[in-house]
């Protein structure tokens, strides 16, 4: 697993409070990444080929209940929330459970800032600790994946209301979320994320970490300087961001192994790394704007893609379980049935407890070798009951005794109500250690590990084939 570079500022930033943390450093440096690119949304872009895009990074910890999500959230906050003024106070929001909502939340907080001194001011952090709630009740609405694409890629919004309409150019949105793995595989689906709604969010797995010996000690003071003035130069007035000429070399690189790896992975992970391209370069552009810099150094796209080239391997990591082949359950036969039928009633039951069960007729189970087949009778005018036993059971071999007289009834009679109290406590007995195993279906096993994609030869003279 490759360690990502802690670069700049922001990472000097996150080094210094890393040893009083209990949780995973490169969670906190995500975490700032998302808040930093959320508060420069709306004066920078990134250039590439022509086309300014923005410089919006969305994110996503992956990890378990308990495993320090929100403690990288609240060292974030500790990291830039003097830097970035007044932003993170007044532009973080959660809860946009739909498309309408995404917008109404922009576009009102478009014209409450309409008339202020800086203009219009449509940049948001959204942060769901509870991402999965939201997951849950957006797929009652089709149209935000729709709004949730645009919103990254930065185009016009609109909604269509009773009283007005509602639109929002260039909006600056950023998502942050929280999530476990097993939700992540459940929630964000394939069919998703080949639409593009949510390959758009960078997933990062939080390592563990041991736990601090004084939970005491508070975390130290951020020198946030440096941070600051990057801050006041890049809102300044509009930027755009290029790449230098020393960074061309790799950015080739770069979108050379995003092309081979997706197509050497299973079309069920491919389609959580095709923008590796596109987030490597939003990256860099706000490691650039972190020291207050337009051009995209050959240093920083490299700390960039150690960032990227870690979430994708996460993402492989996470969707792992989800893609590989599940194990089919063998069909249990018609004698496995009978016999937990069978031990089901403490071994001996009628046709009638057995057969509507097991989907066969009586003709078929007497032609089973493991089960006794009897019919009795009870009384002289009773109707006759088939019985089913399993062989080798001393109950189930016994030959059907002839009718009794009236006298030996009696006698019976009153030897069964001496025998009740045992009886019964060796039926508790038996019923207590009965397995309905062999009845009920295979119990799922541990499904087997995913097969090694089968790799195109231009992978294999690939130089970064064992990045993964």
């Amino acid at each position: 697993m490759s360690t990502p570079v802690l670069y700049g500022p922001i990472g000097r930033a996150v080094r210094r409070i890393a040893p009083f943390l209990e949780t995973d450093a490169l969670g906190v440096y995500v975490a700032v990444l998302s808040m930093w690119s959320a508060a420069l949304g709306g004066t920078v872009k990134v250039s590439s080929r022509g086309n300014a895009r923005p410089v919006l990074i969305w994110s996503a910890l992956v990890a378990g209940t308990g495993r320090g999500k929100g403690t990288a959230l609240r060292a974030a906050h500790h990291v830039l929330d003097k830097s970035l003024g007044r932003f993170l106070a007044t532009h973080t929001t959660s809860g946009i459970t739909s498309g309408a909502s995404l917008v109404h939340h922009l576009w009102e907080q478009q014209e409450a800032t309409a008339e202020t001194e800086h203009g219009r001011d449509v940049r948001s952090m959204v942060v769901e600790e509870e991402w999965t709630e939201v997951l849950k009740r957006v797929k009652r609405d089709p149209s935000f994946t729709t709004k949730l694409r645009a919103a990254w890629d930065g185009a016009t919004l609109r909604n269509t209301t009773k009283d007005e309409a509602q639109e929002v150019r260039d909006p600056a949105m950023v998502l942050h979320s929280h999530i476990t793995p097993s939700d992540w595989a459940k929630y964000v689906g394939e069919s998703e994320a080949a639409g593009g709604s949510y390959n758009r969010i960078l997933p990062f797995l939080l390592g563990s970490v041991p736990m601090l010996d004084d939970d005491r000690v508070t975390l130290p003071q951020v020198d946030g300087r440096e941070l600051s003035d990057a801050y006041g130069w890049a809102t300044a007035r509009p930027r755009v961001i290029t790449l230098g000429e020393d960074a061309r070399p790799l950015w080739r690189i770069v979108r050379r192994y995003a092309r081979i790896l997706g197509e050497a992975l299973p079309e069920g992970q491919a389609v959580f790394i095709e923008r590796t391209a596109e987030q490597t370069l939003r990256v860099a552009a706000c490691l650039a704007a972190s020291e207050c810099s337009e051009t995209i150094s050959e240093e920083m796209l490299s700390a960039a893609f150690t960032l990227v080239r870690r979430s994708v391997q996460d993402a492989v990591r996470i969707t792992k379980g989800a893609t590989a082949p599940k194990v089919k359950r063998q069909p249990l036969s018609l004698e496995d049935k009978v016999r937990a039928r069978i031990e089901m009633h403490g071994g001996r039951a009628t046709s009638s407890q057995v057969l509507p069960f097991v989907g066969a007729t009586a003709a078929e189970v007497k032609e089973l070798s493991g089960i006794v087949v009897t019919v009795e009778r009870s009384g002289k005018t009773g109707r006759p009951a088939t019985v089913f036993t399993l062989r080798g059971d001393s109950s189930g071999d016994s030959v059907p005794q002839p009718a009794s007289t009236d006298s030996d009834r009696k006698q019976d009679s009153s030897r069964h109500s001496e025998a009740q109290p045992a009886r019964a406590e060796r039926e508790q007995n038996r019923a207590s250690v009965v397995s309905l195993d062999a009845y009920r279906p295979a119990p799922n096993q541990a499904p087997e590990p995913a097969p090694e994609p089968k790799r195109p030869e231009a992978f294999e003279e690939n130089p970064f084939r064992a990045l993964l």
